[in-house]
């Protein structure tokens, strides 16, 4: 199957009878496509049994590192632990400051917390929802070690000024692009800007597995072999640690599926485009804000399809009762969260980042949907929030 064969049997193409609801998202359909590859990667695991670091584990760090436009590609056990790692490597501890989004995942702040180093929140941008170059600069001290953007929703933060900036003060920059494989910036890949890029493979993603992964991408080959060493204890050779590491070995039969799906990648995230075009077309002229696409973005991915209301808590709500898959990402921003109440932030800090919290939604985008299923969604969206 080729990578753009999904277009041919996505939903966008084909009209059904009116759904009575719409799943946010359906990964046993993306499945139906892919089955008989998929069966057979998964088996070809189970029958020569090397389950952790196998050969599809090398294969999968290869093509992941082609594909992001890198020289290297380190399987690790998930999207968290790749942040975890990338940041040990460039030497984040105790004592550092990691400036980061206060608008994300939580894992994102949650490990340069776990390395007793202290995220730094910055605000974010009010289009894009991420991080607001303008303001970084004002946020280093003499303490500052590294800048964590993250591409949130599948389209690349503003690269250029971040690393001018990393440049000027001679810090690392760790690209999170949990949510925007693929994604693009003036021709630049997610992932081959920064120190180092992190990716995640949680079956939600666009490039998911069948369970928790991720991967480490970097140009810099000794960075990259330290990692390899963190992953596994902080052992080389086998039973010999210089260093303290962690148990962060990618499974086997994760890479053997994310190879199936790798090239299929570019023609998924084509139809989510259209999705998100279709979708765009519909809320034009009404009070539902849909996501903006930056002049600097070459490919955003649509990992979400992220749109702000003003009365988004009763459109949850309502669209949930209709049985319309819809989520908040994200209710509440890091310097809110009650685990980060020692850093001394007041509760209304970052206003752009707070207001997003309060008003975004994100509803189905995912590539198999149907032509009826995607006028639902907006129909529904547009009488009660349009």
């Amino acid at each position: 199957m080729s990578s753009t064969s999904p277009t041919k049997s996505a939903g966008a193409a084909t009209v059904a009878a009116k759904p009575q609801g719409v799943p946010l998202l359906d990964l046993k359909r993306q499945y139906v496509t892919i089955k008989d590859e998929m069966d057979k990667a998964v088996l070809n695991v189970l029958d020569h049994g090397k389950f952790i670091l196998g050969p599809e584990v090398k294969e999968l760090e290869a093509k992941v590192a082609e594909y992001s436009g890198v020289g290297y590609g380190i399987g690790v056990n998930s999207g968290t632990d790749a942040l975890l790692l990338a940041l040990r490597a460039v030497g984040v501890g105790p004592g550092d400051e990691v400036i980061t989004t206060d608008f994300s995942f939580f894992a994102t702040a949650g490990v340069i917390a776990r390395l007793g180093a202290k995220p730094v929140f910055v605000d974010i941008e009010e289009d894009s929802y991420n991080i607001d170059p303008t303001l970084i600069e004002a946020a280093i001290t003499d303490k500052t070690k590294a800048i964590v953007p993250v591409h949130l929703f599948g389209q690349m933060a503003d690269m250029d000024p971040i690393m001018e900036i990393a440049k000027k003060h001679k810090l690392s920059v760790i690209e999170d692009g949990a949510q925007s494989i693929g994604s693009s910036y003036k021709g630049k890949l997610c992932g081959s800007m920064g120190t180092l890029g992190c990716f995640s493979f949680f079956p939600s993603k666009n490039l998911g597995g069948v369970g928790d992964g991720g991967m480490i991408v970097i140009d810099d080959q000794e960075t990259g072999d330290f990692c390899r060493i963190l992953r596994v204890h902080g052992s080389k050779p086998k039973y010999y640690h210089k260093i303290v590491g962690y148990n962060s070995r990618l499974a086997t039969i994760q890479a053997a599926a994310i190879l199936v799906k790798l090239p299929h990648l570019k023609g998924w995230s084509e139809v989510r485009q259209a999705n998100a075009a279709y979708y765009d077309k519909r809320f034009a002229g009404s009070k539902v804000k849909t996501p903006v696409v930056k002049d600097y973005t070459t490919f955003h991915i649509y990992n979400q399809y992220t749109v702000a209301v003003e009365n988004r808590d009763e459109a949850l709500k309502v669209l949930r009762e209709r049985g319309i898959g819809c989520e908040v990402y994200y209710p509440l921003t890091f310097h809110q969260q009650e685990c980060f109440t020692d850093l001394g932030y007041q509760k209304d800090d970052f206003p752009v980042s707070v207001k997003a919290a309060k008003s975004v939604l994100s509803i189905p985008i995912f590539p198999e949907l149907t032509e009826a299923e995607r006028e639902l969604v907006a129909d529904s969206v547009l009488e009660i929030s349009g």
